[in-house]
């Protein structure tokens, strides 16, 4: 998976490329898995993680992105980050109807919320988990935990760890 915009040579609405190989020399460029097409993503399917799961109908790819998407309200730039997920087989992906999935409204105190990005996801017996980017009111990046049975309803779980003034923002 890679990001890019296929429109332009210059910055646009970020989408999900993806390519598949078995020798790592010859790659076959494959749809775009992800496209900013939805309000809770119309400005960007931003970075994320994947994860290859063993149902009972065989394999599932599960796709966890952030979505973003900006308004002008009054004069006023707001930019919205939340984390979104799709499903699909190494071709085809659908994105959840539950999404967005992860809000940045349980994060805790002290948090900011227009700063909620690049998940990593992963899964631990019949549990999933996500850890999230994040920045505090104090200008220090931050982790956060998340889980969830289904990929669809998350809990927030703690700060993992908190970086200190100095250390950059995120």
């Amino acid at each position: 998976f890679y990001q890019y915009y296929p429109y332009d040579t210059c910055w646009g609405p970020m989408h999900w490329g993806h390519a598949k190989t078995k020798d790592f020399i010859r790659w076959e460029f494959l749809p775009a898995a992800l496209a900013p097409d939805r309000e809770y993503d119309g400005q960007g399917c931003f970075s994320g993680s994947a994860l290859e799961e063993e149902t009972e109908e065989g394999k599932r790819q599960i796709l966890l992105y952030t979505g973003v998407r900006e308004t002008d309200e009054n004069g006023v730039h707001r930019v919205f980050q939340t984390q979104c997920v799709a499903v699909g087989d190494g071709l085809d992906y659908v994105k959840s109807g539950h999404n967005p999935v992860i809000l940045p409204d349980l994060l805790p105190e002290g948090s900011v919320r227009q700063e909620f990005r690049d998940p990593k996801i992963w899964k631990e017996g019949s549990q999933f988990f996500a850890i999230l980017g994040n920045k505090t009111t104090e200008d220090c990046g931050q982790i956060a935990l998340f889980s969830s049975k289904d990929v669809e309803n998350w809990k927030f779980e703690g700060i993992l760890d908190r970086g200190e003034k100095g250390q950059g923002k995120m």
